[in-house]
């Protein structure tokens, strides 16, 4: 690496602190498959690598180094050693990082079908095994209320099964009173950065079998909000959101009974001039319009899906407190949210959300803000709601379910 270069750490990482013993780590996960799965860097390694942001020079990095060691010398040869162990383990946005990528755009461009990334480890990869567990999952919660009208949107959560397994059965439950034909599912794109949504025209594969897309709405919608879409669909290869609810869908409705389209929802915050519904519209108002036009269509039933999970607090999700110090005001947070969302007050909804400068991440935000736009006037009911404590990083994730009927 030469010496006036500035490095930089991928900005497609994600970093969570964790303990072992009485040493702290900081486990790497990387979406592409580059970094090794389960790699835990050191302390001391990790606040190097936050030197690493694209602004300094590698004197920069000598310098910042001598003063966090109190004044013992480090040379640049040092510096330059770290950084190339950095760029060997895909850590950093160099020419090698970027080759890697290149190559995984383009296998992901080639495939017809989005193969299930999360199979075999989120879930069984096995047909049988698969059913047996969404069973489980489904009837281990006692039944929900019967939808007093047609079903026309259910909220889930796309935390991990086996901890949301009943919030998840609470909003499946409402799948058996419909019969779509096209099912629109809104994910989160948690890997998105500048776009407001990312669209495939993929069919997707899971253990169940392969659920085709309805590509021809899918091509109305990127002429609807071309400027705002992502430039290709590689948002989509590692995402889980889309992927949890399809194996829901699967497994509940007839085979071969339904398309989809489905839809990554990117953060609001970076992609628009303002945070406030008013930009929002003003950005993603021609897409909204047309998304809402292919619910409204006669010849087909469309449901609305959408995978969703609300609060994330503490260190692991950038605060500088464990979550049980949060806890109780994230939930106040959410409750207001679910009250909003579910009564459809799109503008108290979105000010809920400024009031709190979206304090506590609410990862699901932009594709419930996506779905009250484009439902047509619906009765909401909160089905579920729970907080999930991760212990080993003190951090703790908030969801729900919803179900939306017609008036």
């Amino acid at each position: 690496m030469k010496a006036n270069k500035n490095p930089r750490i991928r900005r497609d990482l994600e970093f969570f602190p964790i303990r072992q013993g009485n040493s702290q780590f900081v486990l790497v996960r990387d979406q592409l498959g580059l970094v090794e799965e389960g790699k835990a860097v050191p302390w001391p390694l990790y606040e190097f690598m936050t030197l690493l942001d694209g602004t300094n020079t590698i004197r920069d990095i000598q310098m910042a180094l001598i003063r966090q060691k109190g004044g013992v010398l480090v040379g640049t040869g040092e510096v330059e050693a770290l950084l190339a162990h950095l760029d060997e383990s895909f850590l950093l946005d160099t020419k090698k990082y970027e080759h890697a990528r290149e190559n995984i755009v383009a296998q992901f461009a080639a495939k017809p079908a989005r193969p299930c990334s999360h199979s075999g480890r989120s879930y069984p990869d096995k047909p049988a095994d698969l059913k047996s567990r969404l069973d489980e999952i489904l009837k281990a919660q006692a039944p929900a209320p019967k939808p007093e009208a047609r079903v026309v949107a259910l909220v889930a959560p796309h935390i991990d099964l086996s901890v949301g397994s009943r919030v998840y059965a609470s909003g499946y439950q409402w799948l058996k009173y419909t019969s779509p034909s096209r099912v629109v599912v809104l994910g989160v794109g948690h890997q998105m950065m500048g776009d407001l949504f990312c669209l495939t025209e993929k069919d997707f594969e899971t253990p169940l079998g392969v659920v085709k897309n309805d590509r021809n709405m899918v091509k109305e919608l990127w002429d609807a909000g071309r400027a705002i879409i992502s430039k290709n669909d590689f948002g989509h290869r590692a995402e889980h959101s889309v992927e949890f609810q399809v194996i829901f869908l699967q497994h509940l409705l007839p085979e071969d009974s339904f398309t989809i389209i489905p839809i990554l929802c990117g953060p609001l915050m970076p992609s628009l001039s303002g945070y406030s519904r008013s930009a929002y519209m003003e950005t993603a108002g021609p897409f909204l319009k047309a998304l809402s036009g292919i619910l409204s269509h006669g010849d087909d039933e469309t449901l609305v899906v959408a995978g969703v999970d609300f609060s994330h607090i503490g260190p692991k999700f950038g605060h500088d407190m464990p979550a049980t110090h949060l806890q109780s005001q994230s939930e106040m947070h959410d409750q207001n949210l679910l009250k909003a969302f579910s009564n459809m007050q799109t503008d108290v909804f979105w000010e809920e959300s400024v009031r709190v400068k979206d304090q506590f991440n609410v990862c699901g935000f932009s594709a419930m803000a996506c779905l009250m736009e484009i439902l047509p006037p619906s009765r909401g009911q909160v089905l579920g709601y729970e907080v999930w404590h991760e212990q080993p990083t003190r951090s703790a994730v908030s969801f729900a379910a919803v179900g939306f009927t017609a008036p």
